[in-house]
């Protein structure tokens, strides 16, 4: 690097495009396509470029390249945690989905907080995102007025919108409440309770489905369900499931709203000496990998989330470039996991 080119990047306090270009030796036009599209320069001047960019600790101008395409190649992807192995799975599908055409994520924990996703979003839509993938349906008015007022297309994940013209991937989580409680009854099961924690919305439309089952059956029973608000852990669901068999001796079947919860259940069994299936079945939903291979492995419901990312971003995908999808909801269903724990 010159005396010249490092005289200037510290004046400015930011290396340019053009000290890029120079340093390189290409003009600033073939600089930026190295940039933006790599695939339509030589592998040599490419090279030169990304040593200089190297050398320089060039950034691009995101806002600037904004302003001149009206893109930003920003997408804001909403989940309500990053420690739940299943939003892990899902932000893997959106980034394989979204990589190829070099977007990049803002990706915003919500803590299951319409108020800290109203935070996040406010503070997000600055970037001037390109599309929004959020992980939840219901939001507070004023995320419904920003979304509004901001026109930026989004997508909802996980579960299916019933509302005219929405774009929503996943599958129906009551449904597959009622498919898991359609099971055990199937079983001879009579007596099943439900174990719910967190309480967002996906939890109590599987609690829906559960009881719309058991009312279809005529065996409804308030007191078999325990729900509270408490974030799932597998020590929550053993608590749970020490005060469920406390409460309701006669309970021969237990579905709970998640994995984590259903391997704290089995745990709590295990540790009184509670035979599962012959006392008890258990039940979970998500089939995370520990599931298959717990002793006795866990019946439970197999939900497509690195599907789930995927389309969604690929969905989000089609409307930024203008394109009208095919399909506006997209269905990936479920798989009911059979195994010993029922």
């Amino acid at each position: 690097m010159d005396k010249t080119s490092r005289s200037k990047g510290r004046g400015t306090g930011r290396a340019t495009l053009e000290q890029v270009a120079g340093m390189a030796g290409v003009s600033i036009m073939t600089a930026s396509r190295a940039l933006s599209q790599p695939q339509m320069v030589s592998e040599v001047t490419r090279v030169k470029v990304e040593r200089a960019v190297a050398e320089l600790g060039y950034v691009p101008n995101r806002a600037a390249r904004a302003l001149a395409s009206s893109q930003s190649h920003v997408i804001v992807v909403l989940v309500p945690s990053f420690s739940n192995a299943v939003f892990t799975a899902v932000l893997e599908g959106i980034h394989d989905a979204v990589a190829p055409g070099q977007y990049q994520l803002l990706i915003g924990n919500t803590y299951y907080s319409q108020a800290e996703e109203e935070k996040l979003l406010r503070t997000y839509l600055q970037s001037s995102p390109d599309g929004i993938l959020f992980s939840s349906q219901a939001h507070s008015p004023a995320v419904a007025k920003m979304m509004e007022a901001s026109q930026v297309p989004s997508v909802s994940m996980m579960d299916l919108s019933d509302e005219a013209g929405a774009l929503s991937v996943g599958f129906s989580q009551f449904e597959a409440g009622m498919e898991m409680a359609r099971h055990l009854l199937r079983k001879g099961y009579r007596r099943i309770g439900f174990i719910g924690a967190q309480l967002d919305e996906r939890t109590l439309r599987r609690a829906d489905g559960y009881r719309a089952a058991m009312v279809e059956a005529g065996l409804a029973d308030p007191r078999l369900e325990l729900m509270v608000p408490e974030r799932s852990t597998i020590a929550l669901g053993a608590e749970l499931m020490g005060q469920m068999m406390a409460n309701m001796p006669d309970c021969d079947a237990v579905f709970c709203c998640n994995d984590d919860l259903a391997h704290g259940a089995v745990y709590h069994c295990q540790r009184h000496g509670i035979r599962i299936p012959q006392d008890i079945a258990v039940c979970g939903f998500n089939d995370l990998p520990a599931s298959a291979w717990m002793m006795p492995s866990l019946t439970t419901i197999d939900t497509p989330r690195y599907q789930i990312g995927f389309e969604a971003a690929s969905l989000l995908l089609q409307v930024i470039k203008g394109q009208e999808p095919e399909r506006k909801r997209i269905d990936l269903g479920f798989t009911l996991r059979e195994r010993e724990s029922a």
